[in-house]
């Protein structure tokens, strides 16, 4: 009886201990585009906490797989400056992101993790201390890319294969980002995805459940521009012609 009431008690203060660990740094964006043709970026970090934090940023490959952050050195062509900086309660920091010139594709948007991370200067005895990560894309943009990255998702190419699939290429220079994908035959959904990211050039192929009869699919799917809005696109799609999206301008 007392082994239970003592692991109930540790529950309880490590949930007390979690409840009293507030996030207290907030970015000013949602995702960092990096002109080619510029010296730098920079963006803002704002601690909204009472205390003083320790903000660590730094840059890593892209890769959805990987949810564990690497704060190690890399090899990536980039600084963030500071790298390590103090903040005070209710302070601010402007942060810049410098690419050295060479080490990435000429012909092509690339993308990368940006990480910023608070760490409490001080914690008092018997707490629980958390360094809390936030986690955006860096968008890294090549002076002279041909077309429009604000036109990107209307340029995507959607296609049925066979019965049970669909394809979309993306034949631009620009990632498309993409919320709510869905297909519907009807009032049947036959695909629903939460979200994907088509980097340029790149094919991607899901499979759809059983469609019946020769009704056409409705296509749907959110695209999140430049600026972190949210745009909506619809397609018709029948037989095996590739089709492009149309924006839905609400009335």
């Amino acid at each position: 009886m007392f082994f239970s009431f003592s692991r109930g008690a540790l529950l309880l203060a490590g949930l007390l201990c979690l409840g009293n660990a507030q996030a207290g740094i907030v970015l000013n964006t949602t995702r960092v585009i990096y002109q080619g043709q510029d010296k730098e970026v920079s963006f803002g970090v704002h601690n909204s906490g009472a205390g003083e934090i320790l903000v660590q940023s730094w840059l890593e490959p892209y890769d959805p797989a990987v949810n564990t952050p690497q704060t190690g050195l890399s090899d990536l062509p980039f600084i963030v400056t500071p790298a390590l900086a103090p903040l005070p309660g209710d302070g601010k920091q402007l942060l810049r992101v410098i690419y050295s010139g060479s080490g990435l594709p000429t012909e092509r948007e690339s993308v990368l993790w940006l990480n910023v991370q608070e760490i409490p200067r001080s914690a008092a005895e018997n707490t629980l201390q958390i360094a809390i990560r936030q986690r955006i894309k860096l968008f890294f943009r090549p002076a002279g890319l041909r077309g429009d990255p604000l036109l990107a998702a209307q340029g995507l190419q959607w296609q049925l294969i066979g019965q049970d699939a669909l394809e979309v290429f993306n034949p631009g220079p620009f990632h498309v980002s993409m919320l709510n994908i869905g297909v519907r035959q009807g009032s049947k959904a036959l695909l629903s995805q939460d979200s994907r990211m088509l980097a340029p050039q790149q094919r991607w192929r899901v499979p759809l459940k059983p469609r019946s009869g020769s009704q056409p699919l409705e296509l749907s799917f959110i695209s999140i521009n430049d600026f972190g809005g949210q745009e909506t696109y619809h397609a018709s799609l029948q037989g095996g012609e590739s089709v492009q999206a149309s924006k839905f301008e609400s009335r």
